[in-house]
């Protein structure tokens, strides 16, 4: 079968745009992969979260009282709040530059198909040329009568109809593309000035928490004068501390030998014929065996023990914020919240601790298998030694010091004698 010069090389192009177009339509149609979608997001999560901790500190530096009591506490508030700030620029850049990625690449695609609809133009007039001759001339009913029958004309007459047919399809397809394209690259940059726009705003924050700074720095040097009345305050939180370390330590101890006995009780024991009691290793019973499974599966994801707030001291040795050479030791976090703010258990557990600790309020021990987790710095307690409380459920609140106006939950983490980082078993925020 010949086909005329003009048409017979139009197939050849088709396909080599059809191949192109292919090509450029898989990349421009999964612009947003999975693992770019999923990474966007966990950016958003993490702005948003340190916005929200900003928004914490800024309330709570409000509500502190610019008093020498709170001297401190205002430092390491202010000290917080340029963290979270710089920390906070990180994923807002991190967002811009994904999305100025995927508007190269959008145009990038868009330009291709520009060229191709160009192409496919010029392709048309050649071929519309060719129809207004072939019609002046008759070829084309010349090419189809110069069959070789019936029924091969006949398929010379759909291939013309459908060829026809298809590149009208595809020009088509072309230009809704090229629209659907046009339209992302607009929402994409219009992301990006937003996120322009964010940024632009987090660098005016920064300028005026660059003043926040300097009250800061004139903070330090006040504080740096006062050393010796901050010596003596440290020297009485430790031996609060102290009190409060050793009252943990007998009430987990206690805990732990009880949990020994309840393990080796008959009732605890799997019974079967010619069993004896004597000479058995356990050391715990299947129920809190099963309790600890359940709370060690919830590391990394258990909530905080109050609704908002901010770490202001955290788990081990560290360096006192302003005293030179001297490390403090926290077996636990120190989380600044709201005046009144309610404290809560992490998971359910019972009530194995209750005590009243001078510098610590009062502090409530929740047992959860071989886990124990503290809660101290509290007023107006609601549960009482031996209550079974659920995750989530009010233990009282959070006691406000009336020197300085701060209120602070201490909360530990400890499996059997040995403390855990609670930072490792809280939710990230």
């Amino acid at each position: 079968m010949k086909f005329p010069p003009d048409i017979a090389k139009c197939p050849s192009l088709a396909k080599g745009y059809l191949l192109r177009l292919g090509l450029i339509l898989l990349a421009g149609l999964f612009l947003l992969p999975g693992l770019e979608a999923q990474s966007r997001k966990r950016l958003e999560q993490r702005r948003k979260q340190l916005i929200a901790d900003i928004q914490v500190t800024s309330n709570l530096l409000k509500k502190t009282s610019v008093n020498r009591a709170a001297a401190l506490d205002r430092y390491v508030a202010l000290q917080q709040q340029i963290k979270s700030r710089e920390a906070l620029l990180l994923p807002l850049a991190a967002e811009i530059n994904l999305a100025d990625s995927l508007i190269l690449r959008n145009t990038g695609v868009i330009e291709a198909l520009e060229g191709d609809i160009e192409q496919l133009q010029n392709e048309y007039a050649i071929m519309a040329q060719q129809a207004q001759r072939m019609r002046m001339s008759n070829s084309r009913l010349l090419f189809l009568f110069s069959a070789d029958g019936f029924s091969d004309a006949f398929r010379r007459w759909q291939y013309l109809r459908q060829y026809d047919n298809y590149r009208q399809r595809q020009a088509r397809l072309i230009l809704s593309t090229q629209q659907t394209l046009a339209d992302k690259v607009g929402q994409l940059e219009e992301q990006r000035l937003k996120k322009e726009v964010l940024l632009r705003s987090e660098l005016e924050q920064q300028g005026l928490l660059e003043e926040e700074v300097s009250v800061k720095s004139g903070l330090l040097a006040s504080l740096q004068q006062d050393e010796a009345r901050l010596k003596k305050d440290l020297e009485k939180k430790r031996l609060a501390h102290q009190k409060l370390n050793s009252a943990i330590e007998k009430i987990i101890r206690e805990e732990i030998i009880a949990q020994r006995k309840r393990a080796r009780s008959p009732a605890a024991l799997p019974r079967t014929e010619g069993s004896s009691d004597s000479g058995t290793a356990t050391t715990t019973s299947p129920a809190d065996s099963k309790l600890s499974g359940e709370f060690g599966g919830q590391r990394g994801r258990l909530p905080w023990p109050v609704s908002s707030g901010v770490i202001t001291s955290h788990f081990g040795k560290q360096a006192h914020p302003t005293l030179r050479r001297i490390q403090i030791t926290n077996n636990g976090i120190d989380i600044q919240t709201n005046p009144q703010s309610q404290v809560k258990a992490v998971f359910r557990g019972e009530v194995v601790g209750l005590q009243f600790i001078p510098g610590y309020h009062y502090m409530v021990i929740l047992r959860h298998g071989t886990y124990y987790t503290v809660y101290s710095n509290l007023d107006n307690v609601v549960v009482k030694k031996g209550d079974r409380v659920a995750g989530k459920q009010n233990l009282g609140q959070v006691a406000t010091d009336s020197r300085s106006g701060k209120s602070e939950v201490h909360f530990e983490v400890w499996r059997d004698k040995q403390r855990l980082n609670p930072t490792d078993w809280v939710r990230r925020r």
